[in-house]
């Protein structure tokens, strides 16, 4: 069991539920593997209390928090400043304390993109297909923008995908983002395979059986398939993907590594890659998928 002591400093997760969150594990195991005097919590923020929580935990000394459901743009009003990739993203994820109160970053993309890396996955020069087009995949589509050489956003409806194209294109100063209709996969080149990240929570446990495009024909064109769910651990999207020869990953690294670039932003410390090898067994373990890789 963790010692607590008078000169530890507290870190934690604000979000309406926190119940049935990793994060606890991540970063109480990275604190005691580093020998930092450091513990974090959860802490259950009913709606209306947001603005009172931040300013409660700057007032009671915690040194930073993360920001899950729903409160990740809410909390952009509560802030001292914020980091740009955050502003671009309009999503916040962590707080850092600073002298009159938190900083907010967005350790969401580039723990996607630190996932991807050390999965293999390079995204400079893809054509990536994004099925969603939500709050995550416009965080998805703006960190991808100025690597991929064009991102299509697949999605039920067109006006949330032209919101996100016209948004960014804007940013990017050239068409990157190309917005199209679910229905369109159909008019994909057929001898083109494609990175294709599942940004919505269709297939999340307990519908596991569910996915978004339910055509084989379809997974016949990825050659890597991320889907940012990680419960389940196999969701049907990477089965199909599995299933057509290409690779398959889920989440779970990308929890990690958000977890690992906050604690490194808290901490001013940096993590190895042998423990962030070591945090994703024991990430694996809790859920009860150690040895399913």
């Amino acid at each position: 069991m963790k010692e607590v002591k008078g000169i530890s400093r507290v870190c934690g997760l604000i979000g309406n539920p926190v119940e049935h969150t990793l994060s606890p594990t991540i970063h109480n195991y990275l604190a005691e593997r580093l020998g930092i005097e450091l513990v974090y919590v959860p802490f259950h923020v009913e709606t209306g209390y947001l603005d009172q929580s931040v300013k409660g935990a700057f007032g009671l000394n915690l040194l930073g928090l993360n920001v899950t459901v729903p409160y990740k743009t809410d909390v952009l009003q509560s802030l001292t400043d914020i980091d740009d990739l955050a502003k671009r993203i309009g999503a916040v994820n962590t707080l850092v304390r600073v002298q009159d109160g938190y900083k907010g970053y967005n350790t969401d993309m580039p723990g996607l993109y630190r996932a991807m890396e050390n999965d293999g996955v390079n995204l400079k020069g893809e054509t990536i297909l994004i099925l969603g087009a939500g709050g995550v995949a416009r965080a998805v589509a703006m960190m991808a923008a100025d690597k991929a050489k064009e991102i299509i956003i697949l999605n039920r409806t067109i006006e949330k995908a032209e919101k996100i194209a016209e948004e960014i294109n804007g940013y990017m100063g050239r068409k990157v983002v190309i917005p199209q209709l679910l229905e369109d996969y159909k008019k994909l080149q057929e001898d083109k395979k494609y990175l294709a990240i599942q940004a919505t929570n269709v297939g999340m446990h307990p519908n596991v059986e569910d996915v978004i495009i339910d055509d084989p024909d379809f997974y016949k064109r990825i050659h890597t398939g991320y889907d940012l769910i990680f419960n389940p651990f196999e969701t049907r999207f990477m089965k199909e993907v599995a299933k057509k020869g290409g690779l398959a990953f889920n989440g779970l690294k990308m929890l990690l590594f958000q977890g690992i670039i906050a604690f490194e932003l808290w901490t001013g410390t940096k993590v190895s890659d042998e423990l962030a090898r070591d945090t994703y067994q024991i990430l694996l373990k809790e859920t009860g998928n150690l040895g399913k890789e």
